[in-house]
């Protein structure tokens, strides 16, 4: 037997999710209906009102409120440096280690051309105005350590090169706490070339 049709439907809307496969969908569908008609009203209304409460800021592109944009204040203007991200969400990762205080930019992806995600598709060029018209001096690339990340970050280098900016990038390597015995090689040969002189 089949369930009903608008039990599906929020099956298949669940199962839209990042990591939740048909039986988690099925799992959530289910819990969803126990709750009561008030919760079930207020899980709407957030998310029939999340385009009005949320917004990605013009400048920047990190996640904020309808108010004017916290990561682009000119406090952190002041520090003419520039942390590249490829999705909004990455700037909250960074905020909560507490020891970054500059301004974000986020590229709205990473280069694939298997995808077909080139240049063109990413924020690349407002990347290059900001530099220019805040006269930023430093560019912190953040990015994945997967090919794709690695691919964006060597096109920026040569992209932003005629720039002038100092670019560094996120060193990659052994997690604290860690034995070797539990290190896989890439790992190990991250952590080798981005070793740090003391």
């Amino acid at each position: 037997m089949s369930y009903p049709k608008h039990l599906n439907k929020m099956i298949a809307v669940l199962n839209r999710l990042p990591g939740v496969g048909r039986r988690t969908a099925e799992r959530f569908a289910f819990h969803m209906l126990t709750w009561s008609n008030q919760k079930q009203k207020e899980f709407a209304q957030v998310i029939d009102s999340m385009d009005q409460h949320i917004r990605q800021c013009d400048l920047c592109g990190c996640l904020c409120d309808v108010e004017a944009c916290p990561y682009c204040s000119a406090e952190r203007n002041a520090s003419k440096l520039i942390c590249v991200i490829a999705e909004p969400k990455d700037a909250f990762s960074i905020e909560e280690t507490g020891t970054f205080r500059g301004m974000y930019h986020v590229l709205g992806g990473l280069l694939n051309p298997i995808e077909g995600i080139d240049s063109t598709q990413l924020r690349i060029n407002m990347l290059c105005d900001r530099i220019q018209s805040q006269g930023i001096e430093e560019i912190i690339l953040a990015l994945d350590a997967t090919l794709e990340g690695d691919t964006t970050a060597l096109y920026l280098k040569d992209r932003l090169a005629p720039q002038g900016v100092k670019l560094s990038r996120l060193a990659f390597g052994l997690p604290m706490g860690s034995a070797f015995d539990f290190i896989d090689g890439s790992t190990l040969a991250r952590a080798l070339a981005g070793r740090n002189h003391f």
